[in-house]
């Protein structure tokens, strides 16, 4: 009988990845030099990454109360990193946004760059976590 509850704890990791997966490539279409894209981007890179920290909170106390602390582990890193890089992430954004709008032409690039690096990111912690789920569920 596979573990449902580690299963599904990991579904639930998976839901705030595949939204920013699916959602940010949206922003390659659009300049970034118009504030209300902008803003709009910067909120959805910041409940991404709050997303992603309570999902990954609750899935490591449903797992570790299930009694898996190796998969607790590793939900809590993905939660934790996602606090993480949300402070540092934000706060780069930030600095972008402002350089343009006091005129800085590369500020737009570098926002770009930014935003391709929080897809980048978000990319590889999916493929992780897929690759994870064939030992998460396997029959115990």
């Amino acid at each position: 009988m596979p573990d449902n509850i580690a299963l599904f704890a990991t579904i639930i990791l998976l839901l705030p990845m595949f939204y920013l997966l699916l959602a940010a490539p949206a922003f390659l279409l659009v300049r970034l030099d118009i504030v209300p894209v902008t803003r709009l981007l910067r909120g959805m890179f910041n409940s991404y990454f709050v997303a992603l920290a309570i999902a990954g909170g609750i899935g490591t106390m449903a797992v570790l109360a299930d009694g898996r602390p190796l998969l607790a582990l590793g939900i809590g890193a993905v939660a934790g990193f996602a606090l993480l890089s949300r402070r540092w992430f934000l706060q780069r954004m930030d600095v972008r946004i402002r350089e343009r709008d006091c005129g800085d032409a590369t500020a737009v690039r570098r926002l770009r760059w930014l935003h391709w690096g929080g897809m980048l990111s978000n990319a590889v912690q999916v493929g992780g976590v897929l690759a994870c789920i064939p030992q998460i569920a396997a029959v115990s």
